[in-house]
């Protein structure tokens, strides 16, 4: 077998290994399958949030952007790096002890508690977003690997798209969250190995970085300022922070840890995954422009391949292996988890929470006692049809993987970023408050990046405006009557659940 063909199954064979030694454990019920029983560690989480938050954005968008825009691409990576710290440091410790609490599973589970959404309203709300925006997100990490196998294996894009599709598939569908979280950590490693060695090889191939900032100087001396951009562009890069306490696919890492006085150990490990990762993007991104100084001399003129090709051309066969499969990595760590989120909102917010909530076993059919291997064997159904969903989106999308990926991002960010920091650190936010935000976010994402709203990327200004129309309806509406016995519940500590 190729060399490079051999190390890329090798790395698929293992993960669907675990996929299936993992289904053992997420065959036990929702809580296992969705959330892998509470009984994550620091490391595991730690891993699994940074990996699953970066995806094909991270090693075909960020170097893509830094080979276009040089080293002010770095801000795109500062933003979410600072607020995903802070996070870790104080937010994700409040989620985990109101979601154990109050047995959530789920985000829109985490509402419901909060806000006392008897009717399903809110529930209901937050479904309909994440499965407006989900699919598509996915669907961007479906075009990710068709590119890549394109790019190292020569077929089709098309059916790239469709072998992603497969494979992702096949471990999630058989392992739940634990399998996904724990290829995350085999995938951290991948992707951190990939970031840097390729960058280090390409640029030591090129004569050192002393020779790579003259070229890059000669083709054109703001590559190397950092600072050589609008203030609307910093301050949009910047912005892409503002995503990660709506997107639910890194939330539910915090929901997910054994004890939750271990998130600040997972703080430090996860920002320092961050950093390399991101550092690793922006190096490929600068030396992939001094090797090819326009866009021409790239397959397709895809500056999105950069990474494929300057491994293929730089890297022994089994070492291009690896980082064929890095790409793969970062694909499926984003694209496995979105897929559980999608899937849990539609069996247990729409179909446990909402269709049977009330019905009982006397009445043929249960609510929290309904079969457990049951609803799992519909979990898995739902995964199926979100895959063939993403598939057409993915498919019919033209655009770069970068700015598809942002426009998802953004959208989750500014419809459940505000409204999730507001729910756990202001007592004052009420229902109709977050109805209120979430709608004004969502619509202004869409509205702004339809006007393309002054180059400012559309995830700030919704994430102020839905923040701000929170706020402003808080304010004239009742909230929950017992809020600060729910307050105290997202600060007591939890004791250890195993040594």
């Amino acid at each position: 077998m190729d060399p490079v063909l051999g190390a890329f199954v090798g790395y698929l064979v293992v993960v669907v290994a675990i996929g299936v030694w993992a289904s053992r454990f997420s065959s036990g019920g929702v809580g296992e399958f969705f959330l892998a029983g509470r009984s994550l560690n620091r490391w595991v989480v730690a891993l699994s949030a940074v990996v699953s938050g970066r995806s094909s954005w991270l090693i075909l968008g960020l170097s893509g952007l830094a080979w276009a825009q040089g080293v002010s691409a770095l801000w795109a990576a500062v933003g979410y790096i600072v607020v995903e710290f802070v996070l870790f440091w104080t937010y994700a410790g409040r989620l985990r002890r109101f979601s154990g609490a109050h047995d959530c599973l789920t985000l829109p589970d985490v509402y419901a508690a909060r806000f006392d959404d008897r009717r399903g309203v809110l529930r209901l709300l937050i479904v309909a977003v994440l499965l407006v925006f989900l699919p598509t997100y996915v669907g961007a990490q479906f075009v990710a690997g068709g590119k890549t196998f394109a790019s190292a294996f020569g077929v089709g894009e098309t059916n790239g798209v469709l072998i992603t599709a497969v494979i992702v598939l096949a471990y999630t569908v058989t392992g739940g969250f634990l399998a996904v979280s724990l290829t995350d950590v085999l995938q951290a490693l991948f992707m951190v190995v990939a970031l840097v060695v390729l960058p280090v090889v390409a640029i030591t191939d090129k004569g050192g970085w002393g020779a790579v900032t003259a070229e890059l100087s000669r083709l054109d001396a703001t590559l190397l300022d950092p600072m050589a951009l609008s203030l609307g562009a910093l301050v949009g890069l910047l912005g892409i922070g503002l995503g990660s306490p709506g997107n639910p696919h890194i939330l539910v890492r915090y929901m997910s840890i054994d004890d939750p006085g271990q998130l600040r150990a997972s703080a430090l490990l996860g920002t320092a995954w961050n950093v390399i990762m991101a550092a690793g993007a922006v190096l490929i991104g600068l030396a992939g422009r001094a090797w090819f100084p326009v866009a021409t001399l790239l397959p397709g003129g895809d500056r999105e391949a950069l990474s494929v090709v300057l491994s293929e051309q730089h890297l022994p066969p089994v070492v291009h292996g690896i980082v064929l499969a890095s790409i793969f990595a970062a694909i499926m760590s984003t694209t496995d988890s979105q897929l559980l989120v999608a899937a849990s909102s539609v069996v247990r917010d729409v179909y446990q929470q909402f269709l049977r909530k009330g019905r009982g076993a006397a009445g043929g059919v249960a609510d929290e006692a309904a079969d457990s291997a049951r609803m799992v064997r519909l979990s898995r159904v739902v995964v199926l049809v979100l895959v063939l969903v993403a598939i057409g989106l993915g498919l019919a999308g033209g655009e770069l993987v970068f700015w598809f990926v942002l426009l998802a991002w953004g959208g989750l960010g500014a419809a459940l970023g505000p409204t999730s920091i507001l729910a756990l650190y202001w007592k004052r936010t009420t229902h109709a408050g977050v109805v209120a935000g979430m709608a004004v976010g969502a619509v202004t994402v869409f509205v702004w990046d339809a006007y393309d709203g002054f180059g400012l990327y559309e995830l700030v200004p919704a994430f102020v405006l839905g923040a701000l129309a929170t706020v402003l309806v808080s304010l004239v509406t009742r909230p929950p009557a017992d809020v600060d016995a729910m307050f105290d519940t997202m600060r007591t500590p939890e004791p250890r659940s195993r040594p």
